[in-house]
């Protein structure tokens, strides 16, 4: 399960950052100011502590909780009989939403937002914005998804799936690629497209504040956190957060240290 669970989450990884990092050279929809490779050192970088980090703390992952639910039979679906395919579709979008709250309360929060805002403080917005979290907002995150793995005895195969899917999306919806506008409209009612959630990274509060979902788009609309454009269009649009906007906020000991700096 370990090598398995591993494996499949790095090829699916590998698979969707190359092809949108390739779609991002050939069709970008915004000029980046900043050179992606002064950004994707430190971006890919966090990344790679917060796998390594991650693996050490927890080698298999989300997968490890839900086989340990499984083996104590703990959790709703191991209390309460449901059909297999029942467990899974109610699993991914009890997960889902899980994370979009989460997200919420990691913006309203302000020792959460401390944490979450090295984030947000990429001046730019592209596939490695996807990757780069704090490894305190992975472990705190990995905490709730895995309370609520262990809550609904969600099955091992269902949190698989999860997990890739919201890695694969995330590095979807931060990428800097065009979409036709007719394809993007149609396309945002299934999924959190890069357009949707470009708004959630502006400099404006109000914006930042919005489009919280990382894969499935309907919480939003439900929860009324929806805003479909930037105010400013995407094209002028400021991302980031004001006071960590410098080239030395974007090195990666900086980032690491970031929750600690105060701001006014």
């Amino acid at each position: 399960m370990i090598v398995t669970e591993a494996a499949i989450r790095l090829g699916a990884f590998a698979g969707v950052f190359v092809v949108m990092a390739v779609w991002e050279a050939a069709a970008p929809k915004r000029h980046q100011a900043v050179s992606r490779t002064r950004r994707w050192v430190s971006n890919v970088g966090i990344a790679a502590i917060n796998t390594f980090l991650l693996r050490l703390v927890l080698p298999a992952g989300a997968g490890a909780v839900a086989l340990f639910a499984e083996a104590h039979s703990w959790g709703l679906f191991h209390i309460v009989a449901a059909p297999d395919w029942f467990a899974f579709i109610a699993t991914v979008l009890v997960l889902d939403l899980t994370v979009y709250f989460q997200h919420r309360l990691f913006h309203m929060a302000p020792v959460f937002w401390r944490v979450h805002r090295v984030h947000h403080a990429d001046t730019e917005i592209d596939v490695t914005t996807g990757v780069r979290f704090h490894p305190i907002e992975i472990a705190l995150s990995m905490l709730i998804k895995g309370s609520a793995i262990i809550a609904l005895g969600a099955p091992v195969l269902a949190v698989l799936v999860f997990e890739v899917l919201l890695n694969a999306t995330a590095m979807f919806n931060h990428s800097n690629i065009r979409l036709p506008a007719s394809v993007d409209r149609l396309l945002r009612w299934i999924v959190v497209t890069p357009d949707m959630h470009r708004v959630h990274h502006s400099i404006e509060r109000q914006e930042t504040d919005s489009n919280f979902g990382f894969n499935l788009p309907w919480w939003d609309r439900l929860f009324g956190t929806y805003r479909a454009q930037p105010s400013a269009g995407h094209d002028r649009m400021t991302i980031g957060v004001p006071q960590f906007r410098g080239a030395k906020d974007r090195e990666l000991i900086s980032m690491l240290l970031q929750p600690g700096r105060r701001t006014t």
